[in-house]
């Protein structure tokens, strides 16, 4: 079953399809008895939200399996075949198989979940994802005692993913999280977004979302979950170990070797729009802060 979760992002921090379809100003007094699950982190104090369209999600990515503008990814996703699709679970689980995304879709509960995303390139947006969470999938698969990982790791098509087919990365990309990281109640496995199913360029069919993190975290388009005694060594982290670690938590006290994390920007505030400071753990202190109590989060960067 999955963990309900009382959330201080609302619909008022992001907006309605209606702005999108329409370029309208997000109205006043969003329906303020929706039901909105997710887990909240408190406003920065005196800070004017801006709302992010459903334009603004779908047309600034990062999905380097399409290239490396931010506009590649709604340029080129169009020609990924996602149906069908299955998702390879395997390593330490009693159930190892491939399983069958719709049979997935069948057992899991779809709630909404407004998330603060932030990019270790230190821009942000408020998102209003649909998902399960990951422990639901994991559980139906079957995590053995041994297990202290989880590894994920991207489809890997060229015909149809044209940045694969350059050799700056060693496809697939691949993340992982620690077993506690990826049991917990704010981790979910996104399948859509504001209602809708989630866009190619942003991750379809299944893409995990780390709310906590750096967004290169939240992994997209997943083909296979590795239960490991292990840790993963993922994508960021093999090409430049010096600027990319295996946590990757929202640390504004970490700068990046190459700009500050300290503060961030918000697209669809416009290009001169006034950053803001970068809350820890991107405003899930409370609710995470204790999976890392004790340990160095400068050095486990």
């Amino acid at each position: 079953m999955a963990h309900r979760w009382t959330n201080t992002l609302t619909r008022d921090d992001v907006t309605p399809e209606a702005h999108f379809i329409n370029r309208r100003q997000l109205m006043a007094g969003v329906a303020a008895g929706a039901a909105l699950v997710g887990a909240g982190a408190s406003a920065r104090a005196g800070e004017a939200l801006e709302p992010n369209p459903w334009e603004d999600i779908t047309q600034y990515n990062n999905f380097y399996e399409f290239g490396t503008g931010k506009g590649d990814p709604a340029a080129y996703a169009s020609a990924l075949t996602t149906e069908p699709w299955s998702v390879k679970i395997d390593g330490l689980v009693d159930r190892p198989g491939d399983y069958d995304f719709k049979d997935i879709m069948a057992e899991m509960t779809v709630e909404e979940r407004i998330y603060r995303f932030r990019c270790v390139e230190a821009w942000s947006m408020v998102i209003p994802w649909n998902g399960f969470e990951l422990a639901d999938l994991l559980a139906m698969a079957g995590v053995q005692g041994q297990a202290k990982y989880v590894r994920f790791e991207t489809l890997y098509r060229p015909s149809e993913m044209r940045g694969q087919k350059s050799g700056w990365i060693d496809w697939p990309y691949v993340e992982g999280l620690r077993l506690d990281e990826a049991q917990h109640p704010l981790t979910i496995m996104a399948t859509g977004i504001y209602g809708k199913t989630i866009p190619n360029q942003n991750g379809a069919p299944l893409r995990l979302v780390v709310p906590w993190k750096y967004g290169f975290k939240s992994i997209k388009s997943i083909v296979r979950i590795t239960l490991t005694d292990e840790q993963p060594v993922n994508t960021w982290q093999a090409l430049q170990a010096s600027e990319y670690g295996f946590y990757a938590n929202v640390n504004p006290q970490v700068d990046h070797p190459r700009w500050s994390q300290a503060s961030e920007r918000k697209i669809g505030g416009g290009l001169f729009s006034p950053r803001v400071p970068t809350l820890m753990f991107n405003g899930y202190e409370e609710e995470v802060a204790s999976l890392y109590e004790g340990m160095d989060l400068r050095a486990n960067y």
